[in-house]
């Protein structure tokens, strides 16, 4: 071995203040000065600074973990405050990643943040990641997950789980060694429809504050080694009943990443979650139109029947102008009263709700049926940029 360097010196070692900043780890047998010491040490992948990420990332910050490498490119919202406790007013507009790093930077000036402001990508995860001796997974969308579980296999390093929806939460601990990982709980993902994202369905605000927490402990019990962490079990949460469940999961020998090792690269995983969707929506009579194309079509005159499915209080936000609102829950009586000879363009917040709608007009004999692509968000994105977001 090489001689210790000065750096790996200074890891090694805490100062006057850390001992005290750190005393009530140090108290602690199952930690002490040693476990504190592995705490620094240790390098810590986070992708998103969301409501998962912001809890995760205060924490394991609060906790003396030394480095936290943060995976973000997006800006602050106003509809992110709700639970998005590591950004402010004051930081509307602006990066996530700067919000977070003055966060940070406050809680403990002694951890080193690495941020990456980009979105995580098959082109870029395992560079990203090797280093690192963890990654916590603060996303909420299949392809990533299933992005990063794969990244988490090939190099071998586990990823704490957290996902929310509502009033809901679960978390569990994949990739480990010995342990199952995402893909043997979930070899396929669900049909896009299906499943709602927060942003279509809605969170209570706590929910991922409970569930970022939750993914931080089981994170820190993972670099020092101690107690029952949640591999192998998925931990359920309902805050309406306040009632915590666990299942067990197994690892799958079939399972294509950690079981038969099919998986050596990182796929395109867009195209892997729409699991054909787009083409059987086209089958069915439901093509997509981009939002640019419908702006020139709206600017040309053209006689377009378009329907907004979201709800009354999404309407009052924004809405497309020419668009007329007919909530989801009341297509079906309004299919009567369409001109089936008209094309007709739907449109909810991302485009889950709407092609649903779509392919219910598709079956009642609607000949030209489209789906605003992306819906009002990639609108909001691509052709007004002044509409509130939400």
């Amino acid at each position: 071995m090489g001689a210790e360097t000065e750096a790996d010196r200074k890891a090694s070692t805490l100062s006057r203040d850390e001992l005290v900043r750190y005393s009530r780890h140090i108290l602690l047998p199952q930690v002490g000065e040693e476990g504190q010491r592995a705490l620094k040490r240790a390098r810590v992948l986070l992708v998103g600074a969301g409501g998962l990420g912001s809890p995760a990332a205060l924490y394991l910050a609060a906790a003396g973990v030394g480095t936290i490498g943060l995976v973000d490119f997006d800006t602050v919202d106003l509809s992110n405050l709700q639970r998005q406790i590591l950004h402010g007013s004051a930081g509307i507009g602006g990066s996530k990643l700067e919000s977070a790093r003055e966060r940070l930077r406050d809680m403990n000036p002694e951890v080193h943040l690495e941020p990456y402001a980009t979105r995580l990508s098959s082109e870029n995860a395992l560079e990203i990641a090797r280093g690192y001796d963890l990654i916590i997974d603060g996303t909420d969308n299949f392809p990533t997950r299933y992005l990063i579980n794969d990244t988490s296999v090939l190099l071998g390093i586990p990823n704490v789980h957290g996902s929310v929806f509502r009033f809901e939460g679960q978390a569990s601990v994949f990739g480990a060694a010995d342990g199952p990982c995402y893909r043997c709980l979930f070899r396929e993902p669900p049909p896009p429809h299906l499943v709602p994202s927060c942003a279509e369905g809605g969170v209570l605000g706590v929910v991922p504050g409970l569930v970022g927490t939750i993914q931080a402990t089981e994170a820190i019990k993972l670099l020092l080694g101690i107690g029952k962490t949640l591999v192998g079990r998925l931990l359920l949460i309902d805050v309406m009943t306040m009632t915590f469940r666990t299942i067990r999961v197994r690892k799958d020998p079939e399972c294509p990443a950690c079981g038969t090792r099919e998986i050596t690269e990182l796929i395109d995983y867009e195209e892997f979650c729409a699991g054909g969707m787009v083409a059987e929506s086209t089958a069915r009579g439901v093509s997509e139109i981009e939002p640019a194309q419908l702006a020139e079509r709206i600017a040309s005159g053209e006689k377009l029947e378009i329907i907004d499915v979201r709800e009354p209080y999404e309407w009052q936000i924004g809405h497309i102008p020419g668009a007329r609102l007919v909530p989801l829950g009341m297509i079906a009586d309004e299919i009567p009263r369409l001109d089936k000879k008209r094309t007709i363009i739907l449109y909810c917040k991302a485009g889950a709700r709407s092609m649903h709608a779509a392919e219910q007009l598709a079956r009642a004999g609607a000949a030209d049926v489209r789906n605003l692509a992306g819906g009002i968000v990639r609108w909001i994105d691509e052709v007004d940029p002044d509409m509130a977001r939400y």
